[in-house]
């Protein structure tokens, strides 16, 4: 185990105050076990850690933003655990590959391996560079009889030219290492996984409640930690063309390669659907009027509507605009095309690149008339989006 102790700095260099918060919730949310199963382990439910952990340490939340890490705080990514502590090196979960099956499916194990390796660290590049972080952690709840175990390990980048395949138990699953961590991927699920190991930080004790339910009942009207989702403030949008399923390579974000004028190589626009006008009319503001677009890294960008065009909204044209682009137009294609697809300039996109990082639309969250934020979506996000209105209108 390669981890070494000066690695292990975000939880023991945090305010103490805030560690005692966060224990504190834990081993409330712990004393509610009883209410899932009749263990002396106490259950943690990941979307309460994930919301525990960003509330008490006072850390962004980013489990709805398809990427390697679950929260950010200042420039750490961290990726947040929990599972039974077992004999203290089990293997858990770290990354899924369903919709990429096709880049890999034909290969060769050794192949198979290599690629699921390079799709793994291009997604935990693609985290560093869309949210400003410069270091990657895993943050671990181990859950063990009457007791919580605290423990962190690093989030590397698998070492390819170093990866070793080992004997594996079932035809399903390829184990291997490549020098730093053990890994385990399983064929039929498309998923991997890496072995952890549990080294405390801090370990404290869990009281289970014998009278969950009245517990409840004195609970009834407290605020849950659960994130409410309001539809009409937030939208997705594909990076591709909703018509034709493509990234089109004279217009979205290719259009720095339409014909015409001469035009900046970071020049783009974000394809904005007559479908979206229709079912969000007041979402954007009139083209051209100007706003603030927020990155997951902290930075803004002056932003509009642009592409303008007549949409007809229950009987009345309306001027709409067709696209979301930056204000000089280059600050929006320099931060996708070079810093998250990390592209040269002149090199299409298509539809594979995004295919590759995972991600292939982008959730827009209305703040307010001035004020948008921006972050990426996985594979598939903004057709799941559509049918979801569709079905609940």
């Amino acid at each position: 185990m390669n981890f070494r102790m000066e690695d292990k700095m975000f939880f023991k260099n945090e305010n103490q105050h805030l560690k005692e918060e966060y224990k504190l919730l834990l081993k409330s949310i712990g004393s509610l076990s009883n209410l899932f199963s009749e263990n002396d382990v106490p259950y943690l439910y990941y979307r309460a850690h994930e919301n525990i952990f960003c509330e008490a340490l006072k850390a962004e939340n980013l489990s709805r933003s398809d990427c390697s890490a679950d929260a950010k705080k200042g420039k750490i990514g961290i990726g947040l655990k929990t599972f039974l502590n077992g004999k203290g090196r089990s293997f858990q979960k770290v990354a899924e590959f369903n919709k990429e099956r096709e880049i890999y499916s034909e290969l060769t194990t050794k192949k198979i391996i290599e690629k699921i390796s390079e799709l793994r660290n291009k997604r935990i590049r693609s985290t560093k560079a869309i949210h400003g972080v410069d270091k990657m952690i895993y943050h671990c709840i181990a859950r063990s009889k009457d007791k919580f175990i605290i423990f962190e390990e690093k989030m590397d980048l698998i070492d390819i030219k170093k990866i070793k395949i080992l004997k594996s138990l079932s035809k399903n699953t390829i184990h291997f290492k490549d020098g730093v961590h053990e890994y385990n991927f399983n064929i039929s699920k498309s998923t991997l996984f890496k072995r952890f190991y549990t080294n405390p930080l801090e370990e404290f004790e869990v009281e289970i409640s014998e009278n969950v339910y009245e517990v409840l009942k004195m609970l009834h009207s407290v605020k849950t930690l659960k994130e409410k989702e309001n539809l009409r403030t937030r939208i997705i949008l594909p990076l591709y063309s909703d018509q034709s399923g493509k990234v089109e390579e004279k217009s979205g974000l290719n259009q720095w390669n339409a014909a015409g004028r001469k035009r900046d190589p970071n020049e783009l626009y974000i394809p904005v659907s007559t479908w979206i006008h229709h079912n969000f009319p007041s979402f954007f503001p009139s083209i051209s009027e100007e706003f603030n677009l927020h990155l997951p890294n902290g930075k803004e960008i002056k932003s509009k509507m642009c592409q303008g065009g007549d949409v007809v909204i229950e009987g009345i044209k309306i001027k709409k605009g067709k696209g979301l682009m930056s204000n000089p137009n280059k600050d929006l294609g320099k931060w996708i095309l070079r810093d998250i697809l990390n592209l040269d300039e002149g090199t299409l996109v298509t539809y594979k690149t995004l295919e590759e990082i995972g991600i292939d639309s982008i959730e827009i969250e209305k703040m307010d008339t001035q004020n948008y934020k921006i972050n990426f979506k996985h594979l598939g996000a903004f057709k799941e989006f559509k049918e979801y209105i569709e079905l609940n209108k």
